[in-house]
């Protein structure tokens, strides 16, 4: 069990190298947007990109989860069939839905809040799902095949153009939000170059009459399921423009965006996650293994909640860059999100390791009911929560939502796919991040706010070993790879649950 945790370990790691360097350098686009654009004009790009967000699941309709699933099992058609059913099918609907897109671009605009002055954002955005959409497969593909290295480079690669296509058309020729866009239409068409090599070495046009059906059947219902989830992440950008107006938006946008590096957890563990668990699916010790992963994300998650809940106010006002804070004195005042929005994004990355269950026993029917469950909340309790705590309400929304849906989706999965998950060491960590927490909020340590937040965190660590978390065998593993690094040799762990 040890060593393949720590192969999910080193796709994980691969992954983040795209994932982090990825989502940082976009990051860094957050904190000159507030220094070169107005609130007014963040808003939109926030509102905007919400409803891409949205969009993006009508045009892969589950298209990315049926062929991972269906490419490792075979059960319908070779690989090359398995990769270019999917392909060809989102290529065309992709096609007819930007054209469609750019046809209709006035009365969308009015209808997503636009002002006329930037309709020109809403043919942009038809362009970036489009290309956005055509390497939903292939990159998919690159991950089944365990091609980490290949998935890394074209991702950093698009991302590397995005970041610096901003600098050049938002920053140096001022092309605000349209700049934005652009950059974006360039990026996505680049990513999708890269891959064109990789997309005629699996491609064929020998396609099996049934394939497309039983993909069909497998993926539209995550549709739902995946409108339910992207509204869960945006839908309360809309809903607080209309209650509270776009500079609020602009704010909450760019103090939601400091959960990113949560996010980047959830996202690598999910990139290396799918192809695992379909991977070792049938292994005798598929359960057990599985739930041990969950332990282990959610110490990682939980410890990097605690620091980031301590640290993101100096790390965001303290003027590090020649005498400018990281965001612009105005943006300030959304801080209070942060830990909420790290919060939310803990318990997406416990609802994708429970989705495991989903995807083994082709159960993605009860999906939508489950994400729209989390969604309901999300909508309700932002509208009512907005107009007492402001976007602190809305924040608090998005956890409320999250943690729902990853509460349902566990009773609904163990019906039909249960695993023995580690409870007893679950709630430890839970209990020693609560204490830490305590003390945080209860204690003013003054003067000495810095070293007492270093000491929370080393009092965490010491609480785990005092309730003893930590089981032998893990203890042996780490002994082995410390051992390794000095080089010594320890023996092989014992894997045993």
């Amino acid at each position: 069990m040890f060593d393949k945790i720590r192969r999910l370990g080193t796709d994980t790691a691969l992954y983040g190298v795209s994932t982090i360097l990825g989502r940082f350098l976009t990051f860094v686009l957050t904190p000159i947007y507030t220094h070169v654009l107005i609130t007014d004009d963040l808003g939109v790009v926030a509102t905007v990109y919400a409803y891409i967000a949205f969009f993006n699941v009508v045009y892969g309709y589950g298209m990315e989860g049926a062929f991972m699933k269906y490419v490792s099992t075979l059960e319908a058609g070779d690989r090359k069939q398995n990769f270019s059913v999917p392909f060809l099918s989102v290529g065309a609907t992709s096609l007819l839905f930007s054209v469609l897109i750019l046809l209709l671009r006035t009365p969308l605009a009015e209808a997503a809040g636009v002002p006329p002055s930037l309709s020109v954002v809403v043919p942009y955005a038809g362009l970036i799902l489009f290309f956005d959409a055509l390497t939903i497969i292939p990159f998919a593909s690159l991950r089944m095949q365990r091609k980490a290295k290949t998935f890394v480079a074209i991702r950093l690669a698009g991302i590397v153009v995005n970041v610096l296509l901003n600098l050049l058309l938002v920053v140096v020729w001022k092309g605000g939000v349209e700049g934005i866009f652009l950059s974006g239409v360039l990026s996505s068409a680049l990513s999708f170059a890269l891959l064109v090599p990789h997309i005629l070495s699996e491609f064929t046009l020998e396609l099996p009459a049934g394939l497309l059906p039983a993909l069909l059947r497998f993926g539209l219902p995550s549709v739902p399921a995946g409108l339910a989830s992207m509204m869960i992440q945006v839908i309360n950008r809309p809903i607080m423009g209309a209650m509270m107006g776009t500079a609020a938006v602009g704010v909450f946008q760019a103090n939601y965006r400091l959960g990113i590096f949560m996010m980047l957890l959830v996202s690598m563990f999910d990139f290396a996650w799918r192809p695992f668990f379909l991977s070792h699916a049938s292994d005798h010790d598929a359960r057990p293994l599985f739930a041990r992963v969950l332990t282990y994300y959610t110490l990682i998650a939980t410890s990097i909640f605690l620091f980031l809940t301590f640290f993101i106010g100096d790390l965001v006002t303290l003027p590090i860059f020649a005498g400018h804070s990281l965001f612009a004195r105005p943006y300030w005042g959304g801080l209070g999100i942060v830990p909420w929005v790290l919060l939310g994004y803990l318990f997406l990355g416990v609802y994708n390791n429970l989705l495991a269950g989903i995807y083994i026993e082709k159960k993605t029917r009860y999906l939508p009911a489950v994400t729209f469950t989390g969604a309901a909340v999300n909508i309700l309790a932002t509208i009512l929560l907005i107009p007492p705590w402001g976007m602190m309400g809305a924040a608090f929304a998005t956890f409320l939502a999250y943690f729902l849906m990853a509460l349902a989706l566990y009773l609904v999965v163990r019906r039909f796919y249960p695993v023995p998950y580690e409870w007893k060491r679950l709630l430890k960590i839970a209990l020693a991040a609560g204490v830490a927490m305590a003390f945080y909020i209860l204690v003013d340590p003054g003067t000495y706010a810095l070293l007492w937040k270093i000491a929370l965190l080393c009092f965490f660590l010491m609480l785990l070993t005092l309730v003893k978390f930590f089981v032998p065998s893990e203890i042996a593993g780490l002994t082995r790879l410390l051992s390794r690094a000095s080089g010594t040799d320890a023996p092989p762990p014992d894997d045993g649950v």
